[in-house]
């Protein structure tokens, strides 16, 4: 029999492979462990799953999150397209722009909407879904990072010039080069984007908190200053929930590759 020999720089990225699996899924078993502390067994999970707030925060988060991941998609894809075809040069500008996410923290942003949002001449915080609207505004913000560095990604694995050419010489018009042309080859990119923003929506507290917006986040908070094991059973449900967004994200994508897409153009 041939023993499998490593190389010590083969042997160096197992251990650090072997650190991150740990790292990741050490505390997720503690959770897990954790929960199941609770009497009668899997009662944490059995009370979350039959409460009527659990599925309500988490029925508004996703609305709000599909919503989110709408509007991203109507900004990025465009303006993304748009800057890789005609002004390159204006790239990383856009990219400091959408970074911008990363810097400001939430809680400076929620701030900045409250200041000028709850008070005249705008006042949406008094108005019906006004805060709604506030809190699709700031999460469609947190998305950008994300949104745009897929949407990007996935532009530069296709030949752009070549297919809005081929569209533009048989009358295609720029709406419709989008929408049948470079949309259908950004499948993959644009639900990775979708649901990396869908898992920040779900988990996000700060700005919901602020907003008194009755989302996911706010109630996990909220049941783990009442309840001891349930929180953690929240936790590895929600966890579980974005593993099951990431298996749709493969299911979808799988033996898809980016293709010339030119029919419905004439």
């Amino acid at each position: 029999m041939m023993r499998l020999r490593l190389t010590p720089a083969q042997v160096f990225w197992w251990i650090v492979f072997i650190l991150g699996v740990l790292y990741f899924f050490l505390p997720l078993l503690a959770t897990f462990l954790f929960s199941m502390r609770s009497q009668p067994l899997f009662s944490a999970y059995t009370d979350t799953l039959t409460r009527g707030d659990f599925w309500s925060s988490l029925g508004y988060s996703f609305v709000i999150g599909v919503i989110t991941i709408v509007i991203s998609v109507t900004l990025v894809m465009p303006t993304a397209f748009w800057v890789r075809l005609r002004v390159p040069r204006a790239r990383p500008f856009v990219e400091f722009v959408t970074l911008l996410p990363f810097v400001i923290p939430p809680v400076v942003i929620v701030f900045g909407l409250l200041s000028i949002y709850a008070n005249k001449p705008i006042s949406l915080t008094t108005v019906p879904y006004g805060s709604d609207l506030l809190l699709v505004g700031a999460y469609t913000m947190l998305s950008l990072p994300y949104m745009y560095r897929s949407i990007d990604a996935g532009l530069r694995a296709i030949d752009i010039n070549t297919l809005t050419e081929a569209a533009q010489s048989m009358g295609a018009g720029w709406t419709r080069i989008l929408v049948q042309i470079i949309l259908p080859n950004l499948r993959v990119s644009i639900l990775s984007g979708a649901f990396l923003t869908l898992a920040i929506v779900v988990g996000e507290f700060t700005i919901a908190a602020y907003l008194a917006r009755p989302a996911f986040g706010p109630f996990i908070a909220l049941i783990g200053r009442n309840e001891a094991y349930t929180p953690a059973a929240v936790s590895i449900v929600s966890f579980g929930l974005t593993w099951l967004a990431m298996g749709l994200i493969a299911f979808l994508g799988r033996g898809s590759r980016a293709r010339v897409r030119v029919a419905g153009a004439h």
